[in-house]
C-alpha cells in the first residue's frame, strides 16, 4: 500500500494486494457478494431466533446474539470495500476512509475477543458452579457485561487510534500499546484457566461431558479459529513480505474473511435448541406458502 496526493491535495492510499483480472472480475464480485449476503443472513437468523424464542433468552444465548451482531459489523467493515474495488476496478481509498475502516475492523476484533472471554466466563460458571449459576449470572449482570464489552472495546480502539495519530513523542504510544497488549494477554490467560477448570469438571460425569460438547465445544472452536486467524494476520503484517508464502497468506486472508460466517454456523450445528427453533420457523413459512397456493 502506497500513499499519493490527488488533485485536491487529499491523501489517498493505493492498495496493491487486490489483483483481479478483467475476465474474472464479475465472477469474483458475484461470489463475494453472495458470501457477504449469506454471512449477514445466517447471523440475522441466529439473532432473530434467539429473540423470538423465550426459552433461548438465557445468558449463553444473549452473549451469542451479541457475538453474531459483532460478526455483522466485522463483515460490513471489509466486504463492501472489496466489492466496490472489484466492481469499479478501484484500488484507491481516501485517508479518512482508511482510518474509518481501520477503526471499525479494530473495534470488531477487540469486541470479538472480549465477547469470547465473557462467554468463557459464562461457561465456566455454568459447568463448574451449576448450583450457583442463576445467582451469579443474573439478567442484570448479563446486560452489564454486554454493555461493558461494547463500551470498553470502543474506548480501546478510539484511544489506540488517537494516540497513534498524535504528533507527539512515541512514548505515549508505546505505553498505550503495552497496556492494551497486557489486557489482551490477561484475557487469554483467563480463557485458558477457565477451560482448564471446565475440562476438569466435565470429565467427572457423563452429563458434564455432554454439556461440554454441546455448549463449550462450539465456543472453543470459534475461539481457536479466530485466534489463529488474528495471530497469523498480525505476524504477517509485522514480519511478512509481498512474495514469501503467498499461497498461505491468501488462504489465511480468506479464512479471516469468513470468520463472521463460521460463528453462527458452528453454533447452529451444535446447539439443538437453535436447530429446533430454526427448523420450526422454516416449517411455518413452508406451510404458509403451501396454504396460499
Amino acid at each position: 500500500m502506497t500513499s499519493q496526493f490527488n488533485s485536491s491535495q487529499e491523501i489517498v492510499f493505493v492498495l496493491h494486494g487486490l489483483n483481479v483480472t478483467q475476465e474474472n472480475r464479475h465472477i469474483n464480485f458475484v461470489f463475494i457478494l453472495i458470501l457477504y449476503l449469506f454471512t449477514i443472513f445466517v447471523n440475522l437468523i441466529l439473532i432473530f431466533t434467539i429473540f423470538l424464542e423465550n426459552m433461548l433468552q438465557t445468558p449463553m444465548y444473549l452473549f451469542l446474539c451479541n457475538l453474531c451482531f459483532n460478526g455483522i459489523i466485522g463483515a460490513s467493515s471489509f466486504y463492501p470495500k472489496i466489492l466496490y474495488d472489484i466492481l469499479f476496478d478501484s484500488h484507491v481509498i481516501t485517508y479518512i476512509g482508511c482510518l474509518t475502516q481501520i477503526l471499525v475492523i479494530y473495534f470488531y476484533v477487540y469486541c470479538e475477543f472480549t465477547h469470547l472471554t465473557v462467554m468463557a466466563y459464562d461457561r465456566y460458571v455454568a459447568i463448574c458452579k451449576p448450583l450457583h449459576y442463576q445467582c451469579i449470572m443474573t439478567i442484570r449482570k448479563v446486560w452489564t457485561l454486554i454493555l461493558l464489552t461494547w463500551l470498553f472495546s470502543l474506548l480501546e480502539v478510539t484511544i489506540g487510534i488517537v494516540v497513534k495519530l498524535s504528533c507527539i513523542d512515541t512514548t505515549l504510544n508505546n505505553i498505550n500499546g503495552f497496556i492494551f497488549t497486557s489486557y489482551q494477554f490477561l484475557q487469554t490467560i483467563f480463557i485458558l484457566v477457565s477451560y482448564v477448570n471446565i475440562i476438569k469438571a466435565s470429565l467427572r460425569s457423563q452429563a458434564g461431558r455432554k454439556k461440554f460438547m454441546q455448549t463449550c465445544l462450539p465456543h472453543l472452536i470459534t475461539l481457536i479459529n479466530f485466534s489463529i486467524s488474528l495471530l497469523f494476520d498480525l505476524m504477517y503484517a509485522r514480519y511478512g513480505s509481498n512474495t514469501s508464502l503467498l499461497a498461505l497468506r491468501n488462504i489465511m486472508a480468506v479464512e479471516f474473511l469468513v470468520v463472521p460466517l463460521l460463528n453462527p454456523i458452528i453454533y447452529g450445528m451444535n446447539l439443538s435448541q437453535i436447530q429446533n427453533r430454526v427448523r420450526k420457523m422454516f416449517n411455518c413459512k413452508v406451510s404458509a406458502v403451501s396454504k396460499k397456493k
